[in-house]
């Protein structure tokens, strides 16, 4: 699906509406897979010297800043990254959110193997990276549990441009080298494509059945309508086409 990509704030009125309607079971598990424009979040544990702070990195970058509630430091988010927020009842799925976030982990390891990327976690170090000697993060994590619901998620780099991960310290973690599948294959992979298998490999480890796939602006209305009954769906949001990227 080709279109716009749906904004960072956009995103986050729509996980806190779902989060209030799984809440009070008028709505079932959802995941929403999107792309965002270019934007900054900062995370909980953000340190000062993760990031030149927000007026100096918008004038270096004419990137938008937004501060957020979910846990970790300040990552970006752009075209050609893809973006999962679950919506989910965590209890139905995982002990706690230690065990939700290896599930996480393992979605994104097991979607990056049908590409023949092989991926792997660090201990004390949430998301996913490849490569030994030098490890770098191809997907990166940062969730919230607000009453028993699962908000913000995941982010998986399919094919964006990386360079804005150089005005920052990436997650917090020093030294950290950013990838993206597209720089370890010679081809770019089509991010409905991952999309697609990474909805699959989630209902697989999370144990659910998508029972329909919709836009951002059909769940919303859906939301809306009194006594509405979402059974769980995938969301998917319109990528943005954009030129193959030379890294």
């Amino acid at each position: 699906m080709y279109g716009t990509a749906l904004p960072y704030d956009a995103a986050w009125d729509l996980q806190r509406t779902c989060r209030t309607e799984r809440a009070a079971d008028r709505c079932r598990d959802l995941l929403l897979l999107i792309e965002h424009h270019s934007v900054y979040t900062v995370g909980r544990t953000t340190h000062d010297q993760h990031w030149p702070g927000e007026q100096r990195l918008t004038q270096q970058t004419g990137i938008p800043v937004i501060r957020t509630e979910r846990g970790g430091s300040i990552t970006y988010h752009g075209p050609g990254q893809l973006v999962g927020y679950p919506i989910l009842r965590l209890t139905d799925h995982c002990p706690g959110p230690k065990a939700y976030v290896r599930r996480l982990e393992e979605v994104m390891i097991a979607t990056l193997a049908e590409w023949g990327i092989t991926a792997h976690r660090r201990e004390g170090l949430p998301g996913v990276w490849v490569g030994g000697d030098r490890p770098a993060k191809i997907a990166s994590i940062g969730v919230r549990i607000s009453q028993g619901i699962t908000t913000h998620g995941f982010a998986l780099n399919v094919c964006p441009d990386l360079e804005p991960f150089s005005h920052i310290v990436p997650c917090g973690i020093a030294d950290c080298r950013v990838t993206s599948m597209a720089a370890l294959l010679t081809v770019a992979p089509d991010l409905h494509t991952v999309q697609q298998r990474l909805a699959a490999q989630f209902a697989d480890r999370f144990h659910l059945t998508w029972t329909e796939s919709m836009t951002p602006e059909q769940l919303t209305a859906l939301l809306e309508r009194s006594g509405a009954d979402v059974h769980p769906t995938a969301v998917h949001a319109p990528s943005t086409p954009k030129e193959p990227l030379d890294d």
